[in-house]
């Protein structure tokens, strides 16, 4: 809980705690597990290139990711099309 003071007034704030926004069975991987790409999307904008998941990340277009608590991972995929394997 924070507390300001200020000549006037005392005012206190509470910290809202995130909420999982997953409601599936079974549940989503959270944000901190290695498969978190695999939550559903509650908000998809391919126009700006980013997508929410339910666990809270947001993932880019180029594999990149904003984790809720501020974390940023970096793409995770070749963007050179040389590294991509087709099939025959």
């Amino acid at each position: 809980m924070d507390t300001v003071t200020s000549r006037s007034k005392t005012t206190t704030t509470q910290r809202k705690t995130t909420a999982t926004m997953c409601q599936h069975q079974p549940p989503c991987p959270t944000a901190e597990s290695a498969d978190r790409e695999a939550a559903h999307p509650v908000a998809h904008f391919p126009e700006q290139g980013w997508s929410l998941l339910c666990n809270g990340v947001l993932l880019f277009e180029d594999t990149g990711e904003l984790l809720p608590d501020g974390k940023i991972i970096d793409p995770h995929r070749p963007l050179d099309t040389r590294h991509i394997a087709t099939a025959a």
